[in-house]
């Protein structure tokens, strides 16, 4: 067997080459390789190298900015990590890991009035925010409006709102404006994606039963052509936001639904 111990090997112009030391080959200046075949394992220090595949099926590669790792694939694809639902006042608290949430806040609806006029519906926003540096954000729900008897005003809905990044005023009562009208919807205030409540019905000749105003989640409580105050005993199967259905002559109408505030989460 023949061997050749040499320290360094270099080019004919005394540059670059190799050095050998202690079973270590270090390249003194920039290697070109056209091809290259590795019986065995690649390591070291260098953002170029793929962790090891193995027991990785379904994931992919993903980078902080300094480390590359194998993560689940329903990590950053759109999907939400959870989501959070508030149909009272409550403070958000960032769960662990999320770095973005997507709000969408309702305001109550208005309230309905007994003679053939309803409530109309609280306005609706939605908006994106980031919270890696935010930890908790307040939100308030805004309840719903009461409903009345005859011709009298409906209460109004009250607003919703999360932090300052989106708000959504309630919807009108009845007769807000004047006697035997309909109300306004409610005025989306603040946030990428604005809408406006539904309005409502005003009195009819003969007086007739008015649905309260549909909101961004479905319509109002159902009525009824008898005097069994239905707008008012199923007020809870209106969607969230909706206005208060009229009742019928002297029947009170219903109260508005309460608004709601819902929290996407993503890490």
């Amino acid at each position: 067997m023949t061997r050749l111990t040499v320290a360094q090997v270099k080019d004919l112009n005394n540059q670059g080459g190799m050095s050998f030391s202690n079973g270590s080959i270090t390249a003194n200046g920039t290697i070109t390789v056209t091809n290259i075949v590795i019986n065995g394992t690649v390591s070291g220090s260098s953002g170029y190298i793929i962790p090891s595949q193995s027991g990785q099926s379904g994931k992919y590669l993903y980078t902080n900015g300094s480390v590359i790792s194998w993560e689940d694939a329903t990590i950053n694809l759109g999907i939400p990590n959870s989501i959070s639902v508030y149909n009272g006042n409550s403070t958000w608290n960032k769960p662990s890991g999320v770095k973005r949430i997507w709000v969408m806040c309702t305001g109550g609806g208005g309230g309905g009035s007994g003679y053939g006029e309803s409530g109309a519906a609280g306005a609706h926003t939605e908006t994106f925010v980031d919270v890696t540096n935010i930890n908790s954000i307040s939100v308030t729900v805004g309840g719903g409006g009461g409903g009345t008897n005859y011709q009298a005003r409906g209460g109004n809905g009250g607003t919703s709102s999360f932090g300052n990044y989106c708000s959504s005023g309630g919807g009108q009562g009845a007769n807000r404006r004047q006697q035997h009208e309909g109300s306004l919807g409610g005025n989306p205030n603040q946030g990428s994606v604005r809408i406006y409540g539904g309005s409502s019905q005003g009195h009819r000749n003969p007086p007739g039963l008015g649905h309260g105003g549909g909101s961004y989640w479905g319509g109002a409580a159902p009525t009824a052509h008898r005097q069994q105050q239905w707008a008012q005993r199923h007020r809870n199967h209106a969607a969230y936001g909706a206005g208060g259905s009229s009742g019928k002559n002297s029947e009170r109408g219903g109260d508005g639904r309460v608004g709601i505030v819902v929290v996407y989460e993503f890490i």
